[in-house]
């Protein structure tokens, strides 16, 4: 077995289970300032069912993903590698948007929880209930609805990428306990920068996967049918991506280790072509710029000293 595949699905449940730990821990934590710790029930609620859901939606995608690969129809490699590409596309969007949205956000957090939670907690007791249901339920479909979207993306199937997705729901609910029930300091503002920049290489290596599912649909589809030869625009080293740039097969292939530790981790393909190549540090140049920004900006705010009053 391969323990490498379960390491992505780790560190993105890790850091998307965290990001919702913080919002139940901050929700529990309001409600019991209020004195409202009867809708404890409620917010645990929305937590298995949100759990659940993300599931379902999971099992629903796998088997329509499995249920094209079995296909007989001529055309179904073709809309495999076209419905890989789109989910992978997919992936990069909601992952790059969290990534970017999740930094913008990170200081009012906090202040956005406890005023959404009060205004709920304000209606009748069966109102507010499903008030503080749904806050959860939808925090955590969110955040497990992109750890599915990212698992389909990288098309993981096996036991063990599911390991990996659990023991990191696993560590983040413990990290929010630590950090809600025991009081343990843990400095969130560089759990989450460290988790960023993983979390922008694997992404990175999401796009060279992307282009290659692309590439490969292309090319099946102009093999069944002549009328699509015009498509391949890079004959003969591929149809989209340009001549090969960088083979390592030989020496460090990435099935193997290490290779398959790179892979897992910062998006390290054993042979490259010039289009990947140039979309992977775009893609780093461009997301990961504006992600540093948002860092480097807060990081900034925060260290600024406050003026006293004279």
């Amino acid at each position: 077995m391969d323990i490498t595949a379960a390491l992505p699905t780790f560190l993105i449940t890790l850091r998307e289970g965290f990001e919702a730990a913080l919002v139940v821990g901050i929700v529990l934590a309001c409600l019991k300032k209020a004195e409202q710790s009867h809708l404890n029930s409620w917010v645990f609620s929305g937590v298995i069912i949100g759990i659940f859901a993300s599931a379902i939606l999971g099992v629903v995608f796998g088997w329509l993903i499995e249920g094209i690969a079995t296909s007989e129809h001529p055309y179904a490699p073709v809309l495999g590698e076209f419905l890989e590409a789109g989910i992978g596309l997919f992936a990069i969007t909601m992952l790059s948007w969290m990534l970017i949205w999740m930094t913008q956000q990170a200081k009012s957090l906090k202040a956005e929880v406890e005023g959404a939670v009060k205004a709920v907690i304000e209606q009748n007791k069966t109102a507010a209930g499903w008030g503080i249901f749904g806050l959860i339920f939808i925090a955590v479909l969110r955040e497990g609805l992109e750890t599915v979207i990212f698992i389909l993306a990288t098309f993981q199937q096996g036991i063990i990428p599911a390991i990996g997705a659990i023991l990191g729901l696993l560590v983040a609910a413990g990290l929010g306990t630590l950090l809600f029930k025991w009081g343990v300091k843990i400095n969130i503002r560089l759990f989450f920068q460290i988790m960023g920049i993983f979390l922008l290489l694997i992404v990175a290596g999401l796009v060279i996967s992307v282009l290659k599912h692309l590439d490969a649909g292309v090319g099946l589809l102009a093999q069944i049918n002549p009328n699509y030869v015009g498509f391949c625009l890079t004959e003969p080293s591929s149809c989209l991506l340009g001549t090969l740039v960088f083979n390592a097969h030989n020496f460090l292939p990435d099935k193997q280790f290490p290779g398959i530790v790179l892979k897992a981790l910062f998006g390290y393909r054993d042979q490259l072509y010039f289009v990947q190549v140039i979309s992977y540090f775009l893609f780093l140049i461009t997301v990961g710029g504006f992600y540093l920004q948002e860092v480097n900006g807060k990081a900034t705010i925060a260290s600024k000293p406050e003026k006293t009053a004279s």
